[in-house]
């Protein structure tokens, strides 16, 4: 009964797979291992039972498949939570990161300050200098007043005394 099934040109694809034992391929297709093993243990239970239904082993496949794709979505879905949880903490190093700009750029600024200082300073500098300068013109000028003074204080005591 079973090999007149198999001539049947009624079978779906799915029987004639399971019934031309192309498990090889379909092992080679097919890269998660849990799916293989279910696969293999249907294709035993098919090749020991003389299914006269082949819609029941259709239903069977239908199942299995139907539940290694919820399995796939499940894990899909953890995936983009996961995604969701990165893509939070990139957010919070974005923010980090803008936070660390703008205090760079406040340092940007405090150094332009502090430059502007130095050329305030360099001014000052310069003013000390020619101040210090003046200082020794007026100690100069002191010391020849002071001669000055002396010499006319010289000659005043000299008419003083001629006309005494």
């Amino acid at each position: 009964m079973h090999q007149a099934q198999r001539n049947t040109p009624s079978a779906s694809p799915v029987v004639e797979v399971l019934e031309m034992e192309m498990v090889e391929d379909t092992v080679e297709v097919v890269e998660d291992m849990e799916v293989v093993e279910i696969l293999e243990k249907v294709l035993v239970v098919v090749n020991m039972v003389e299914v006269e239904d082949m819609e029941v082993v259709e239903q069977v496949l239908v199942v299995v498949v139907v539940e290694q794709v919820v399995v796939v979505v499940e894990q899909v879905l953890v995936a983009l939570v996961v995604l969701e949880q990165v893509l939070a903490v990139v957010e919070q190093v974005l923010v980090v990161v803008e936070q660390v700009v703008a205090v760079v750029e406040q340092v940007l600024v405090v150094v332009v300050v502090v430059e502007q200082v130095l050329v305030v300073l360099a001014v000052v500098e310069q003013v000390v200098v020619v101040v210090e300068q003046v200082l020794v013109v007026v100690v100069v000028v002191e010391q020849v007043l002071m001669v000055v003074v002396e010499q006319v204080l010289v000659v005043v005591n000299m008419v003083e005394v001629e006309y005494m």
